[in-house]
């Protein structure tokens, strides 16, 4: 599993990214558009991903990754 520092650290990493507030958690957004969150008190990251993506990754654990509405 991955911790929030390592989260923040590659969210960071893309070009043009920032790190803002978003309600009570932290977002990280490129041209004003979110692309991931952090809930730092319940250890958890969202990630904004295609359909495609969703399937893939959610095929791993569904435990641990799994689509949500919206």
């Amino acid at each position: 599993m991955v911790d929030l520092k390592t989260v923040r650290s590659l969210a960071l990493a893309f070009d043009e990214a920032e790190e803002q507030p978003h309600f009570e958690n932290q977002s990280f957004r490129i041209k004003k558009k979110i692309f991931a969150t952090l809930n730092a008190k319940m250890n958890r990251a969202c990630l904004k991903l295609s359909l495609i993506d969703q399937s893939v990754f959610s095929e791993i654990d569904t435990s641990i990754i799994y689509p949500v509405p919206n």
